[in-house]
């Protein structure tokens, strides 16, 4: 697959629909699709207006491309950047008051991005089929094809911008480096390859990659079975965000969501919810199906199976759901990598409700394990981290 650029888009040539006019085809006006302005989130919303389409061909839509709070700031650390009350819009508060005020039908987003807590009057209204979850690592064009995590020099340097990925990589690979990594994914590659780049390697999700045509530069996929890595809560699925009353917006996306998809992510995100961490908290987690037949469950089948190399293993899906189980694991790690609490279960969930009591009951069994402590530990030390920022600034 060819690698996509910018001006492979053909987004509109305003950022904010101004001037909303009747389809010429149909009585309905256009439905507007707010997304944020990088390459790989215009591809993601162009592959939500697809679904639109094919579902609902009558139709006419735009893709609105804004310039976030998130994506204005690529210098300061996403750990420093996500404080407060800042962290629950860093991605999605200017699209989310556009939708309030009607000038966006739905926005969409990284699942991952979403905080799991929403304003009052909007709503998850949709949940797609998920790609690759899974976090990859990308080697120097200097070091051996085939290189691993396994097998990276010791005091290897690593790029990422996420306390996870880092929390997680310490605990298994403790000499390891590590600094900040911020940008869109082309410019995160260009500072890998460029000419005495400090990176010995990068990790970044495999979603984003093969979205992006760029799969070729995955050097290892990494799981519980392989680099002994989880993945962040909703990471790979594209979730739309809709006005809590628009019940034709509703009835229009309940025809293009992924129930199996929806089921994991429910689990996962309702397992964040009740840790209270956010994107900038250092919780993996790895959701997975099995058959499940007469309360006995056999073999193992991911909620979308990809083998080591990152192909897809379609699944029969004359498979009733219901017949199946949830296997959920997950780890929270402190900052340094030194703690960590870890569990894993498996239940059968027939409803959205059901999957999100079984992340909530995970949630309490890792919080009796100690997890409670660990994340607890880490809000203290952002808290001092940003008072110490404070400080600083009004000193100078």
């Amino acid at each position: 697959m060819a690698s996509v650029t910018a001006s492979d888009l053909q987004t509109p040539s305003h950022s904010t629909p101004q001037d909303i006019t009747k389809s010429t085809s149909t009585n309905f006006p256009p439905i507007n699709i707010g997304t944020r302005r990088s390459v790989l989130a215009q591809i993601q919303a162009q592959s939500v207006e697809k679904a639109l389409k094919d579902a609902y061909p009558d139709r006419t839509y735009n893709i609105c491309p804004i310039l976030v709070q998130g994506d204005k700031d690529k210098i300061t650390p996403l750990q420093q950047l996500s404080q407060g009350e800042n962290a629950k819009s860093l991605w999605t508060g200017e699209l989310e008051s556009m939708l309030e005020k009607g000038e966006l039908d739905v926005i969409v987003h990284c699942l991952k991005d979403m905080p799991t807590q929403l304003p009052e009057n909007l709503a998850l209204g949709a949940i797609l089929e998920r790609e690759d979850p899974r976090d990859a690592l990308i080697v120097s064009p200097r070091l051996p094809k085939g290189t691993t995590l396994a097998t990276l020099p010791e005091n290897s340097t690593i790029g990422t911008s996420s306390v996870r990925r880092a929390a997680q990589l310490r605990r298994l690979y403790p000499t390891f480096n590590f600094i900040d990594l911020r940008g869109n994914v082309g410019t995160r590659l260009g500072k890998l390859d460029a000419d005495g780049s400090p990176f010995t390697a990068i990790i970044l999700a495999a979603a984003g990659l093969k979205r992006l045509g760029m799969e070729d530069r995955i050097s290892q996929y990494l799981s519980s079975d392989s680099g002994g890595m989880l993945y962040a809560v909703g990471q790979g699925a594209l979730a739309i965000e809709i006005r809590k009353n628009d019940h034709v917006m509703k009835d229009m996306l309940f025809n293009v969501k992924c129930e199996r998809t929806t089921r994991a992510c429910s689990a996962e995100r309702a397992l964040l919810r009740t840790l209270e961490g956010g994107c900038s908290v250092p919780i993996g987690v790895e959701t997975s199906w099995r058959r499940w037949t007469s309360g006995v469950a056999i073999g193992a089948e991911p909620a979308k199976d990809y083998d080591r190399n990152g192909k897809a293993i379609e699944l029969d899906h004359k498979e009733n759901i219901n017949d199946q189980e949830l296997v959920l694991k997950t780890v929270v790690v402190s900052v340094d990598g030194k703690d960590s609490v870890e569990h894993e279960t498996a239940r059968r969930v027939t409803t959205v409700e059901e999957a999100e009591a079984l992340g909530r009951d995970v949630a309490k069994v890792l919080i009796g394990n100690g997890a409670d402590k660990i994340l607890e530990k880490i809000s203290a030390e952002k808290q001092w981290a940003a008072k110490k920022l404070v400080e600083a600034s009004g000193a100078a």
